[in-house]
């Protein structure tokens, strides 16, 4: 069954920040836990952010929804993170969770996971507030507009991540092509792009609510980035973990792979 585009509008009214946390990010039974996709995310960043050193002054996390994590080994190496998102209700949890206020989705064993893979003694107190103090403001973003922040004129940052946010936001591969050239705009020649998301994903279901997804694969992004003007890195896939017992995986997304890309920013398009 095609779902029906889901776009900008039917996110700031009907998505539910609490809900698809604790569908996708239970640490017991969220189904992006399960799947394989968080222990993946987290290695890779942890990986970009130390490894292979990626650092400067200002990351844009663009499309961060209600979550955090993605920002946890990112607050080591950038001297400000700035949080762009569309939603009213999502930019409000995430900075509740950022002040840790009572109540909000717990992100502990999570935050214990990224001070494991740091290996630096570094308490699950200490990272909140490193993450709360590095993360300076998180303002309206929207991937279809040409400027993603207007009308806000934003220097040019030293990295943009999109973490689950172009597949969601975009109607079809076109638009997805130009919600990447429009995120390009906010980063410097010789910046990095850091994206992941889902692959061969059509839908998921938040609180009641079926959302669409742009169906793409491997090949698809590569060229879409590569295109937009960027050299890539890092690219790793991985399949989705499936767990025999639960058919419910099956029914909440039908991704079937997990993909990560590190691109350096060669010029402007």
């Amino acid at each position: 069954m095609a779902t029906d585009y889901t776009g900008a509008d039917v996110y700031q009214k009907e998505f539910d920040p609490r809900s698809y946390l604790e569908t996708y990010y239970n640490p017991k039974s969220g189904f992006l836990v399960k799947g394989g996709y968080l222990n993946f995310a987290l290695k890779k960043y942890h990986e970009t952010f130390t490894v292979r050193g990626v650092k400067g002054e200002t990351l844009i996390d663009i499309g961060h929804g209600p979550s955090i994590y993605q920002d946890l080994s990112a607050c080591e190496s950038f001297r400000e993170i700035i949080g762009a998102e569309y939603t009213d209700r999502n930019r409000e949890y995430y900075e509740k969770t950022l002040r840790n206020e009572p109540g909000i989705f717990d992100w502990t064993s999570v935050i214990q996971a990224v001070c494991d893979l740091e290996g630096k003694g570094t308490t699950v107190e200490q990272k909140r507030e490193k993450l709360k103090n590095t993360v300076k403001k998180t303002i309206k973003g929207d991937v279809t507009k040409s400027n993603p922040v207007a009308p806000l004129v934003l220097p040019k940052a030293d990295c943009v991540m999109a973490n689950l946010c172009l597949v969601a936001a975009c109607k079809d591969r076109d638009s997805y092509c130009n919600a990447l050239n429009n995120i390009s705009s906010l980063l410097k020649v010789g910046g990095h792009l850091i994206i992941v998301e889902v692959l061969n994903s059509t839908f998921y279901w938040v609180g009641g609510k079926r959302f669409s997804s742009v169906a793409h694969n491997e090949e698809f992004i590569r060229s879409a980035i590569t295109k937009t003007g960027y050299a890539i890195i890092d690219l790793e896939v991985i399949p989705r973990k499936y767990d025999e017992y639960d058919e419910e995986q099956y029914k909440m997304s039908d991704h079937d792979s997990i993909i990560f890309v590190l691109a350096c920013k060669l010029r402007d398009i």
